[in-house]
Order: structure tokens, then C-alpha cells, then sequence
């Protein structure tokens, strides 16, 4: 191939012009192809001598595992995290982390940003649709969103300081009782730094042989932990929108107050569920005194929406308490965040259509807005197809592992979720069921509308409607 002024162009150029034709023409396959990368390269990564204290490979299976619960923030393990990797494989486990949560797009044009200074319209639409999947969808939305696309190079500058500064700040919080409990002081900063990077990445890893059991009554600790996963959760637009109208909510989006309110909501009603169904359990909370019980609950609520950590044994858990956990974790969080599931705006979508239907309106509302209804056939779709990965992943675990459908159920939808909390069912896999979960980690990470609009070849225009019938539903 030859340029116009007749120069053979370089085989590293041709490269680089097909891979951005590729990024830009498609960009769902773009952002598959770039996690599945990112995961095989962890994982050759992790089969290196260097990454296990004993000197010796790691297992194959275990290393795709450890690689795609990385990079797609989940925090499920087949191993023992503390002991099994050595410090410089902990090390690139963070990175893997790291670039999992923030998001491969926002990443890219984060860099993008700091070498140019600038976002061109491509790259403008790129992050855009990795704010909000309905720029994949159907192209730009007329309806006011909670990031504007000429708004993106400040939010991706937001991405990236919100992310340094909420870590750092947490990390340096969590050091008092970390140094409480007589870890020696360097020891102490990096295990902060990555019990903060694991909470606001909505990951759950532990790197330390203790785990958090030490700070099991340490509310200092769990708070802010929490809080790590909550401003993860909720989403980059969310903390954007926060910061740049914190004094003035009327002019938040209405995606800013449906996860916001969505959020609070699933938070206060996980806490009162277990509080009533694990109030008894001598193996959970019946112990703890009754303030304790009621503080101990509302952590676990917090960590099923993603977290991934748990001051209590979940195998113990009643079987009510493990379906309200699925629940929980099935919702997940907020859009564009480090958090997994459906998310708490498709389920707010979906609520609002069923009141909208009950009370005979024809079109959705939400705070003085009408929202529109291809946004309620995106949100029925993310939870069909959500619904289906999660089922099609039971049964055939069912099959492989012969145990019973509580554990199986609760490790799927953690899997799928990004969530990271186990029945201890996820350990005791053998290689096929890691494999299985394994693919449904990936596919509930890069998203379901993703994967959706990947696997569509096209979009076609329809310029004629056919003859109406309504088929009887219900």
C-alpha cells in the first residue's frame, strides 16, 4: 500500500490504521477485543516463574481465573490469594485491577488526552459510549444525559483524578487501625493501598493472610471500606455530576437521581432483610450485640452490590438471606462504574414502566422527565440476557459440580454480578467449572448491551411499519 506522495507504507502503520478503523467502526467488538487481550496477557503474565513465592508456574486454570476476575474487577478466587501469588504477581494482580475497574475505553482516552491535550470526535464518542450504553445502541440520544458529549474530556480527566485521590484518601485513612494491629509501618501503607484499590474498584481481593478479620469489629475500617465501595459503585458520571453541581441537585440529571435514590433504597432494604433473617443465626450475627448486628448488616448490603468483602462466613447464611443476596448482587450498581449486574437504573426503568402501565399513563416519568421507550427496551433486554448467561451458567455447573442450587445460584450471580462473594463453591471447582465461570465473569463485565450490540452485524433502517395485532400478555 502507498501513500499519496507515493511511500510505501510501514507494516506497523498499516497495523495501526486497522485496528483504529476497527476501534472506530465498531466499538462494542473494539472493547471485547481489547478485555479479552488485556486477559490473556495477565494471565501469560501470571504462568511466569516470578508470579508464585515457591518459584514454580502457576496452574493454567487458575491463572485465566485470577486473570479475568482482575480485569474484570470481580474478586472471586481458586486459590488462596494471600499465599498462592508472590508479592511482584499481588503487584501486577492491582495493575490488572486497576485498568479492569477504571475501563479499557475510558483508559485509552484517558492516555489519548494526556499525549494530545486534547479529544478528537472519535474519541469524544468512544468514552462517551462507555458513559452510557445507549450511545452504542442507538447513537446519541436527544434526551439530556448525565455527561455531555462535548463534556467528556473534562469527565475523563474527572475518571482519572477521582479514581487517585478517593484511593489515595482511603489508603492513607485505613493505615491507624492497620498499624493498630501491630503491622509494621511500610507493610501497613501498601496493605492499605490495596484494600482502598480493591473497595473502590468494587473488587474484593485480599492480599494478606489475616484477611479482614482482624477489623471485623473495627467500624473505623468497615466504614470507610464501604465508603470506598459505594463511590465506586455509583458511577464516574455520577461523581462527575456530583462535583461539578454538588450545591444544586435540581439541576442533576435524571440518571444522577435514579441511581442515587436507587442506590440508598437497595442499601436501607438489603440491611433491614438481614437484619430479620439473620437476627437468630448463631452463626452470623446473633452473637453481636443488637447495634452491632444492625452495623454488621449493613455492610454485607453494602458489599453484595459489588464489594466483594464479608465479615461473616456466607455458607453459614440462612437460604432467604442467600436469595436476597442474589438479588442484590443481580442489580449490582450504577452505569459506567466498577460495580457489575444489571444495574439500579435498569431496575428503576423497569418499576417506572410497571407504574406507568398501572396507572394507565402511556409514557414513563421520573422527576418532571419522560423517558423515552427504547430506553425501557434496552433495560428489558440487559435483564433477559442477564438472566439467560446466569441460568445457562447454573445448570451447567450444576451438572459439573453436583452441588446443591443455593451455592451454585449465589456463586454465579456472583460471577456474572463482578460481585466476588463466594459460598467457598468457586474453590472447590475443578478446571471445566472454572472455565465456565470463568466466561461468565467476561461476559457480565464488558456488559450484556455490549455484547449485544457486538454480536448484531448491523443496524438496519426499516422504512415501512407493518399491520398492528396485540398478542395477549399477562
Amino acid at each position: 500500500m502507498r501513500t499519496r506522495g507515493g511511500h510505501r507504507r510501514s507494516p506497523i502503520a498499516r497495523l495501526r490504521d486497522l485496528i483504529d478503523y476497527f476501534a472506530h467502526s465498531t466499538p462494542a467488538r473494539f472493547a471485547i477485543a481489547v478485555f479479552a487481550a488485556l486477559v490473556l496477557a495477565l494471565t501469560a503474565i501470571l504462568l511466569l516463574p516470578g508470579m508464585r513465592p515457591d518459584g514454580q508456574r502457576a496452574d493454567a486454570a487458575d491463572a485465566l481465573f485470577t486473570a479475568v476476575s482482575a480485569i474484570c474487577v470481580t474478586g472471586l478466587a481458586t486459590v488462596d490469594m494471600a499465599t498462592y501469588w508472590s508479592p511482584l504477581g499481588h503487584a501486577v494482580i492491582a495493575l490488572g485491577v486497576q485498568v479492569g475497574g477504571i475501563g479499557v475505553l475510558t483508559l485509552a482516552s484517558i492516555m489519548g488526552l494526556i499525549v494530545s491535550r486534547r479529544l478528537g470526535l472519535r474519541a469524544r464518542l468512544m468514552a462517551a459510549s462507555d458513559a452510557n450504553p445507549l450511545r452504542i445502541h442507538s447513537g446519541p440520544v436527544a434526551e439530556s444525559q448525565a455527561v455531555k458529549l462535548g463534556e467528556m474530556g473534562t469527565l475523563l480527566l474527572t475518571v482519572a483524578m477521582s479514581a487517585i485521590v478517593i484511593e489515595l484518601a482511603i489508603a492513607v485513612l485505613l493505615v491507624p487501625p492497620i498499624l493498630a494491629q501491630g503491622v509494621p509501618f511500610l507493610e501497613a501503607l501498601l496493605d492499605s493501598f490495596y484494600y482502598s484499590l480493591m473497595a473502590f474498584t468494587n473488587t474484593g481481593f485480599i492480599f494478606s493472610e489475616a484477611g479482614i478479620a482482624p477489623y471485623a469489629s473495627d467500624y473505623w475500617f468497615l466504614t470507610w471500606l464501604m465508603v470506598g465501595v459505594f463511590l465506586g459503585s455509583i458511577g464516574f458520571p455520577v461523581i462527575y455530576a456530583l462535583l461539578r453541581n454538588h450545591r444544586r441537585p435540581r439541576q442533576w440529571s435524571v440518571h444522577v437521581k435514579l441511581t442515587l435514590v436507587t442506590t440508598a433504597l437497595l442499601i436501607v432494604l438489603g440491611t433491614a432483610a438481614y437484619v430479620l433473617l439473620e437476627w437468630d443465626n448463631q452463626a452470623t450475627f446473633a452473637a453481636l450485640p443488637p447495634e452491632d448486628r444492625v452495623y454488621q448488616a449493613l455492610f454485607f448490603s453494602v458489599m453484595t452490590r459489588s464489594g466483594g468483602f464479608a465479615t461473616i462466613n456466607v455458607h453459614e447464611m440462612n437460604n432467604a438471606s442467600l436469595l436476597v443476596s442474589d438479588m442484590l448482587m443481580f442489580i449490582g450498581g450504577g452505569s459506567a462504574s466498577t460495580a457489575g449486574g444489571i444495574k439500579v437504573t435498569t431496575l428503576a426503568v423497569l418499576f417506572l414502566a410497571a407504574f406507568a402501565e398501572a396507572r394507565g399513563n402511556q409514557s414513563m416519568e421520573a422527576f418532571e422527565r419522560r423517558i423515552p421507550g427504547d430506553v425501557l427496551r434496552l433495560a428489558v433486554s440487559v435483564v433477559l440476557l442477564g438472566a439467560t448467561t446466569v441460568a445457562l451458567s447454573c445448570i451447567i455447573l450444576l451438572q459439573i459440580s453436583g452441588s446443591s442450587l443455593d451455592y451454585v445460584l449465589f456463586d454465579v450471580i456472583s460471577a456474572f454480578a463482578t460481585s466476588g462473594l463466594t459460598t467457598g463453591l468457586t474453590a472447590e471447582l475443578p478446571p471445566s467449572g472454572v472455565y465456565v465461570l470463568c466466561a461468565t465473569m467476561f461476559i457480565g463485565r464488558i456488559g450484556t448491551v455490549t455484547l449485544a450490540v457486538a454480536l448484531a452485524a448491523s443496524t438496519r433502517r426499516q422504512l415501512f411499519k407493518r399491520a398492528e395485532e396485540r398478542p395477549i400478555v399477562g
